[in-house]
């Protein structure tokens, strides 16, 4: 299997097709098809099926697929390395939920783009169940996410730990109990937030319902509006302390376990090493 075949592949399994693969190679689709065949032929599988016109990948193909990413990954993490002549280097790609992104990241990375100028980094923010959908498809090489995080394909280790405050606007009183925002309008990041979730669980445990819930795009949109006096909502405190020193939002710290949470590491189990993503980890713990 050589390493132009396994990119010819990969570029078919993920467009669906070999006129798009093509396209995307910059190759004719001719030079596609027969790559594609003799490799079909070296393995003596098929990694496609042809259905009305179109090519679906075989269960086997889905399993040369993961392993297909990998060796691409690491022979353009090796490249890169000897290119810059031992320097770290390569790609890194990070996911992160919005709001671990926004309230964590910034510093994190201008620490790590200091530190390792030359690895290429690329972000991807999304709900946590699409980060981790990501990360198992080895579409991702590291995410920081909320924790608990079930999964038998992934490793995991504690990045660091937040305090979840509740945000008003000014004009709110102090809450202190579950009965001070009976009935109030929840200002949602989605419908899979895992702070959502704790603060549902939060009333839940006293027996209240929550009230209705806005679900907004960004975590600057919901301080916005939290600040315009639209709702509450549960954030982490290090994501709201410049707003609240600025005087936009007010914060509430309350009495509960479902305050603390912490944020982990997840990658993928089967990639025990990788130069980049390893040392991202360093630079956080550093």
């Amino acid at each position: 299997m050589d390493l132009q075949s396994l990119k010819i592949f990969k570029a078919v399994a993920e467009e669906g097709g070999i006129a798009r693969a093509a396209k995307v190679l910059n190759c004719v689709q001719s030079n596609v098809s027969t790559r594609l065949k003799q490799l079909e032929s070296r393995l003596g599988i098929q990694l496609f099926y042809r259905l009305s016109g179109r090519l679906v990948i075989s269960n086997e193909g889905s399993l040369l697929l993961g392993y297909a990413d990998r060796m691409l990954q690491l022979a353009e993490e090796v490249q890169s390395i000897l290119k810059s002549r031992g320097e770290l280097a390569g790609k890194l790609r990070i996911g992160a939920t919005e709001i671990i992104a926004a309230a964590r990241l910034p510093p994190i990375l201008a620490d790590f783009h200091r530190r390792y100028p030359k690895v290429d980094m690329t972000i991807e923010t999304s709900p946590i169940e699409h980060v981790i959908r990501a990360v198992i498809g080895h579409r991702l090489d590291i995410a920081l996410v909320p924790a608990p995080v079930a999964s038998d394909d992934l490793d995991q280790d504690d990045a660091f730990e937040e305090e979840l405050v509740l945000v008003t606007d000014h004009s709110r009183s102090d809450i202190t109990s579950v009965e001070d925002v009976s009935g109030s309008t929840y200002l949602a990041l989605s419908a899979g937030c895992s702070y959502r979730a704790r603060y549902e669980r939060w009333l839940g445990d006293a027996g209240f319902m929550p009230g209705n819930v806005v679900e907004l795009g960004t975590s600057e949109l919901i301080i916005a509006c939290a600040s315009a006096g639209m709702g509450i909502s549960l954030m982490p405190k290090s994501l709201v302390e410049r707003w609240e020193l600025s005087g936009a939002i007010k914060s509430h710290a309350i009495e509960s376990d479902v305050t603390r949470v912490r944020t982990l590491f997840v990658w993928p189990k089967d990639i025990a090493q990788h130069a980049a993503r390893d040392a991202f980890v360093q630079s956080i713990r550093d």
